[in-house]
């Protein structure tokens, strides 16, 4: 339907009813061109799309299908296209509505235009009210050229309203095409980013721009491509291998949360044994004599939750600390743990960051934060400092520091320094702070310890030829014996209580149940200032 000349209205109601169905027929018409021109491409019409990601069988009620191009832009030759180059309505995930936008790249690349963009803007503002879940599926090549500033102004509108969703309702942007320019900027101020292996890119500024100015030669998957997005910048909190991968990510997302920021969290059945099992015991032997022996800690995730209730977020991304969903007697919760197979689980600028956005949208929709603790500290090293390890670590603080849900920690072996104040402690405000035997709380570890506090000794026991290296264990020892043991920290109530590590998920159960109707809030204010 494009190039149309205005018509005579019909009179009668009959005509009028006819009039519709040849109108219907016509959209009809040049969706099936759409999917053809996608087709051939190798990829999914707009709508196809979405049809894959609502419940079967529940329809997708869709709005504005009758919206079409201003048609009076430069360069446009009047061509008026139906829907502008955007699909958008309500749908069914997990039985509740949702909103969803698809991009349809067969219209204009995709692109942006006033039509396109007002009508992104007349769903945001749907979900908004409604309080649903708002998915965009973005496949665009950016603004509309020809409708020069009036297509930047809805981008506009369109941050503005991601903005004012957040916290509020539930965001989420699936990358299935380039997202370039102006286009970036949405996405990135929604909760979670989804891209399509080979299929995604994101960029502000393109390669050949790129080249013109700086004479750099980047590719556009090195560039701005789903890996390099979801390893190198986090960006991208999934990594799909295809598109229906992606759609199943946000689904399976989708299921842990409430619709909006006031609403209940899904429930679902759950039969727990409050008599540790197998499976609990396992963590018993699963800390290594050695301190500095790795282990996996998502080990510990699956023995301390409900049984493969856990679903991780940006995994591939500062893998040095895990995100992730849960659930414990069926209620959703998050979880944010150190690995110990990952950079000895120190604490990086990008972990920082990576868990501490976790922690705010956690606090954001309700959801209680459990948090595993294995840290020996902040990464060392100039690049981390002139980076602003200080500043950007502090959002991690921050982000803890303001949280009101349920806080519960449990400290599995290492707790040193600042790191351990940062990772969810007793002193931030959490409410229940577990410890098992294995665990080491202090400044730093013994062997750190040793060198600073008996270097007097070290330096006697070397001019006399003494075995120095049996005597820093041997000291080492005593310091995590006399001061880093978690029965000091418990005698002075610094955490609440040691724990067998299988008591582990019967003591979060209770640790849940205790605080199932806590009720805290922070000091009157516009809002705070987060390190940024």
């Amino acid at each position: 339907m494009t190039d149309k000349k205005p018509t005579p209205q019909p009179t009668t109601t009959a005509a009028r009813i006819a009039d519709f169905a040849v109108r219907l027929k016509q959209l009809d018409e040049a969706q099936a061109t759409a999917t053809e021109k996608q087709k051939a491409k190798g990829k999914n019409s707009a709508m196809a799309r979405i049809m894959q990601l609502v419940d079967p069988g529940t329809g997708f009620t869709e709005i504005d299908k009758f919206v079409r191009s201003r048609g009076d832009s430069f360069g446009d030759s009047g061509k008026r296209p139906d829907r502008d180059a955007v699909i958008m309505g309500v749908g069914r995930i997990h039985g509740r509505e949702v909103g969803i936008f698809s991009q349809d790249f067969s219209v204009f690349g995709g692109s942006l235009g006033e039509a396109a963009g007002a009508k992104i803007v007349k769903l945001q503002e749907y979900a908004l009210k409604a309080g649903v879940p708002i998915i965009g599926i973005l496949d665009s090549g950016g603004a509309r050229i020809q409708e020069g500033v009036t297509a930047l102004g809805k981008y506009g509108e369109i941050f503005r309203l991601n903005t004012q969703s957040s916290g509020v309702i539930p965001q989420f942007s699936i990358i299935c095409g380039p997202a370039a320019g102006g286009a970036v900027y949405s996405p990135a101020l929604t909760d979670f980013v989804v891209m399509v292996d080979k299929t995604s890119q994101m960029f502000v500024t393109g390669p050949d721009v790129i080249k013109a100015v700086t004479g750099e030669d980047v590719g556009m998957e090195e560039l701005g491509g789903a890996e390099t997005h979801s390893v190198r910048t986090g960006v991208s909190h999934y990594l799909a291998s295809d598109e229906p991968d992606a759609f199943d990510y946000v689904r399976s997302v989708l299921a842990y949360l409430p619709q909006n920021n006031l609403a209940p969290h899904p429930l679902y059945a759950s039969v727990v044994s409050e008599t540790p099992t197998e499976a609990d015991k396992e963590l018993d032997s699963i800390i290594p004599d050695s301190a500095n022996q790795p282990y996996d800690m998502l080990d510990v995730i699956a023995r301390s939750v409900d049984e493969d209730s856990f679903l991780e977020v940006q995994p591939l991304f500062a893998p040095n600390i895990i995100i992730g969903f849960a659930r414990v007697e069926g209620k959703p919760v998050g979880v944010i743990a150190n690995q110990p197979k990952e950079m000895a689980g120190t604490l990086n600028i990008d972990a920082s960051e990576k868990a501490a956005r976790f922690v705010r949208f956690c606090d954001a929709f309700g959801l209680p934060i459990i948090t595993l603790v294995d840290v020996p500290g902040f990464l060392p090293g100039t690049d981390q400092e002139w980076q602003g390890v200080i500043r950007r670590g502090a959002k991690l603080l921050y982000a803890y520091s303001e949280a009101t849900v349920p806080l519960i920690t449990v400290i599995t072996r290492k707790a040193y320094g600042g790191a351990y104040i940062v990772m969810g402690s007793k002193h931030l405000g959490a409410d229940i702070n577990m410890a098992w035997p294995t665990a080491e709380l202090a400044v730093m570890g013994g062997q750190g310890a040793v060198n600073i506090l008996y270097r007097a000794e070290i330096k006697e026991a070397e001019d006399k030829g003494e075995d120095v290296a049996a005597l820093r264990a041997k000291l080492a020892s005593e310091y995590t014996e006399s001061v880093a043991s978690p029965f000091l920290a418990a005698e002075r109530g610094e955490i609440d209580n040691v724990i067998y590590p299988h008591m582990t998920r019967i003591a979060i159960i209770r640790s849940m149940r205790a605080l199932g109707t806590k009720r805290a809030s922070m000091p009157a204010k516009k809002h705070g200032n987060i390190p940024l």
